[in-house]
């Protein structure tokens, strides 16, 4: 007794050409995102990942991952500008919920409470936004160790007061031990523009290549159609 098995899948080519056109526009979307967020603070660039069934299944077999790596860390004159030099992401709360952040451009509001660009609550390893004891006259007054350290200078005292620690975290949410904090930097964008230029080009021919291969298609296609309808 012998017994057969096997997967069969036959399908028209215009279809297939269609598919891989939509998969590779999807790509270079994601590159050109690449692109544009080079100059961005806080910016980590993507990577598309492209499944082995992605040219039967199109789209749906095609998602992306984020690049942890640190970015370029630049000198910044604000002193509320932080930074971290190894891998992790601060935390801050939004009516969405919590979120995981690298842009550290921060700002103190009248009441001592750290706030990032959009005026959101900056949490603290405790998960709870952070306050300063003491509000300083000048942003300067406020020191940020290698741990994320937060201090303020207590006039009254002379000294510098404790103010919480950053609440630092690893993707999944765990805190990260030696985060490397930097104050007064910035960290700009991870992406590297000739990687980015260069990963276009393969995109871009295959791009091409379906695109010949569909115009192909549809002009044999219209030409069996003429013959049929001159035939009847």
């Amino acid at each position: 007794m012998q017994i057969n098995g096997g997967v069969r899948f036959c399908e028209q080519g215009m279809k297939a050409s269609i598919r891989a056109m939509h998969v590779q526009s999807e790509v270079l979307g994601m590159i050109n995102e690449n692109v544009a967020g080079f100059d961005k603070v806080g910016f980590q660039r993507r990577e598309p990942v492209v499944s082995s069934f992605t040219e039967y299944i199109g789209i749906h077999g095609l998602s992306q991952t984020i690049d942890d790596q640190p970015g370029r860390i630049m000198v910044s004159k604000n002193p509320l500008d932080i930074s971290m030099a190894n891998k992790g992401y601060f935390q801050v709360q939004t009516p969405e919920g919590v979120r995981l952040t690298r842009d550290g451009r921060f700002k103190l509001d009248k009441l001592g409470n750290l706030l990032d660009l959009e005026d959101n609550p900056v949490l603290s390893d405790a998960g709870m936004p952070i306050t300063l004891p003491v509000v300083p006259d000048n942003p300067a007054e406020v020191v940020v160790n290698s741990k994320g350290k937060i201090s303020v200078y207590d006039k009254a005292n002379g000294g510098l007061i404790d103010g919480g620690y950053l609440g630092i975290v690893d993707s999944n949410g765990v805190a990260v031990l030696n985060p490397e904090v930097k104050q007064g930097y910035n960290e700009h964008s991870n992406v590297i523009l000739q990687n980015e230029f260069l990963s276009i080009k393969p995109v871009v021919r295959n791009f091409e290549a379906n695109r010949q291969i569909f115009m192909m298609e549809n002009s044999n296609l219209q030409k069996v159609i003429s013959q049929l309808g001159s035939g009847s």
